[in-house]
């Protein structure tokens, strides 16, 4: 279950869709869906503060489907995810998770984790950006009565634990419905965007994990 939690914080597709499987460069990915994204991070990027209620899915091989319910907010390089397991706390500089039900709190440097592949939830609306995969525009359908369109990735590292994601974005609304991550061992990781409400009031204190406020837990702290 944390597993899956680091992979969609982030982060964040479905028939007729052509695998970008002739493309091994970022730069072959498709302008279209440049284009798409763009849009996306511009409107994104101009929200104060960004609320979404979420529902994660993860069905692995030979295990029942588990369905996770959870609230992240996010407010410029600063965001909290909680979860019923987990709460993952950011300023922007460190990075707190509490695992609840251990009664323990790790905390690292927020570049750090970065480096070490940790994906923030503001990586839904950069993927695009960082280099590591070749992306393209899938197709655009009516979903429930609304148009949506579909983008693929495909990350170029030959050691990628996953395959493929794939983004499904409500056009009209701008906002993105679905990220799911395909996983190597047979795993599918589905993160469903259910409600977003942009600049509602977030304080600070938020995004600082405070230990007065949970007794007897234990704190490692492992910044350098």
């Amino acid at each position: 279950m944390k597993k899956g939690i680091l992979i969609i914080t982030g982060c964040l597709l479905f028939h007729s869709f052509v695998i970008a499987q002739n493309f091994t460069k970022a730069k072959d990915s498709d302008p279209k869906a440049t284009a798409v994204l763009d849009k996306l991070k511009k409107q994104f990027t101009s929200y104060k503060s960004l609320e979404t209620i979420f529902s994660l899915e993860i069905d692995a091989p030979g295990q029942d489907k588990i369905v996770q319910k959870g609230k992240l907010i996010q407010k410029g390089e600063a965001y909290r995810l909680e979860t019923p397991d987990q709460n993952i706390i950011s300023d922007g500089k460190s990075v707190w998770i509490h695992l609840k039900e251990d009664q323990e709190v790790q905390i690292t440097d927020a570049e750090e984790s970065k480096e070490e592949g940790f994906i923030t939830p503001q990586s839904i609306y950069t993927l695009y950006e960082t280099g590591d995969f070749v992306y393209n525009f899938q197709n655009e359908q009516r979903e429930n009565g609304r148009m949506v369109q579909h983008i693929e990735f495909k990350p170029l590292a030959k050691d990628s634990e996953f395959f493929k994601i794939r983004l499904t974005i409500d056009k009209q609304k701008n906002s993105p419905l679905r990220m799911k991550i395909f996983s190597k061992d047979g795993s599918r990781y589905t993160l469903n965007i259910n409600k977003t409400t942009p600049n509602k009031t977030a304080k600070e204190s938020l995004f600082v994990f405070n230990a007065k406020n949970h007794p007897g837990v234990n704190v490692e702290d492992l910044r350098l």
